[in-house]
Parts: structure tokens; sequence; C-alpha cells
């Protein structure tokens, strides 16, 4: 099966003033964010990407191109508005500090499925749109390139998380449960009978063992060995 590594953009100047950007142009990375984005792309270098799919949002396809710029290949590089943000409607540009004294944000905060943002969508809208393009993108790359295919999506914080929910097997209502920081990795892979999901919002640590981990549709009973990173000569 291939490897879909979930990024979230790095911080943004909106992220960093308590404004919730939403879909809202010209939010890009701040300072901190672009050295946050140069980390996840470093430690994505000794990994062979095939592709970087990223949301439309030009704080996204900052942090891809950072990725990508540290690649020795060519990946593709698609942009995909099914991973786009989710559209906060009437929320979008205002201050968090604002939204908490809403009505609807103690629905957000306990009962996810429920919520509807006034002249936008709903976060399960979200997570149905944004699961199936993950989907449709690791199959057609796992079609294309083989079950050892290493690929890159470069999203939203709501998003990632309603796709590590599915992914988890866990009900919207719990997916403010799972945290995922600005240009975190996560990693899931799709197989027949499940996914399964490597790691979850992790910043640091080598992950060069993707490039010679062999996929398995098997869980390993009692946990298993886990896995070692390639010696120095075995090459990209």
């Amino acid at each position: 099966m291939a490897t879909v590594i979930l990024v979230r953009h790095g911080r943004t100047t909106a992220n960093a003033s308590g404004v919730l950007a939403g879909r809202t142009a010209g939010v890009r990375l701040d300072k901190v964010g672009v050295g946050q984005a140069e980390r996840t792309g470093e430690r994505l270098a000794t990994v062979p990407l095939v592709a970087v799919v990223s949301s439309p949002l030009e704080r996204c396809r900052q942090t891809a191109k950072l990725i990508l710029d540290r690649q020795n290949g060519s990946p593709l590089a698609p942009i995909d508005r099914g991973i786009t943000e989710c559209d906060y409607g009437q929320w979008q540009g205002r201050p968090l500090s604002e939204l908490s004294k809403e009505p609807l944000w103690s629905v957000v905060q306990s009962q996810p499925s429920a919520a509807v943002f006034p002249g936008g969508e709903s976060l399960a809208a979200m997570q149905a749109r944004s699961v199936a393009a993950i989907r449709r993108h690791d199959a057609a790359i796992e079609a294309e390139y083989g079950p050892g295919a290493v690929w890159v999506a470069v999203s939203h914080g709501d998003i990632i998380k309603s796709i590590l929910a599915d992914a988890l097997g866990m009900h919207l209502d719990l997916f403010q449960r799972i945290n995922v920081g600005p240009a975190s990795v996560s990693i899931v892979r799709y197989s027949a009978s499940r996914p399964d999901v490597i790691a979850t919002n992790t910043d640091s640590g080598d992950l060069s063992w993707l490039r010679a981990t062999p996929a398995t549709t098997d869980a390993h009973v009692g946990g298993g060995a886990g896995h070692e990173a390639p010696s120095s000569d075995s090459g990209a």
C-alpha cells in the first residue's frame, strides 16, 4: 500500500494573532512558520516522494514549495480544492477570543458533527470531502507508482484532524481530541481491510525508514519489532 504523509502548513500571521483565517486570501507563513516548514522539508528530504499535493491556499503552497525544494527528484505537485480549509463562512477573519463567546463554539467543541458555520459548510461535509480527496489520490498514486510509493498532502489543522479521525475509526464528535501542530507530520497507510495510522502530530525525528519499510496489510500481533532507519550506504 502507498503511504500518505499529512503535513499541516507552518504558522501564519493569522495563527500568531489569534484570528480564524479560513479561506482569506493573502495569509502567509510568518518567520516562525517558514522555519517550521523548512525543518519539515529537511525531515522529508531523505524520503523520495512521488507527489506533494497541496491545498490551494497560499500558506499551504508555501509549505509545499519548501518541501519540494529539498527533494532530489521532481515529485508531482498538484493543487486540490478537496483538501482546502474549512469554509467557516461568517466566522472567517474574526478573532478566536470573540468567536469563543458564540453559542456555536460549544457545539464545535463537544459535538462537531452537528456544527454548521453560518454562511459556510458543516464540519461533517468538510470531513467527507477531505477524506474522499485523500483516498482518491492515494489509490491513484498506488496504481501508478506501486505499493511502496510515498506522497505528501499539505493541508490545514481541522482537515488533517478529520482525516486522522476517519482513519482511526473515531466519530467526528471525538476529533477535537486530536492535536495537529503547525508543520507537523502525520502518517497513514490505507489497505483493503483498514487504514493504518503510523504517526500523528510529529515535529521531529528521522523519517528515512519510510523509504525502506515494506508495507503490510496485517497488523503485527504483539506490536512487532518496529522499524530501523536504512544504513547510510543503502541509497535513496
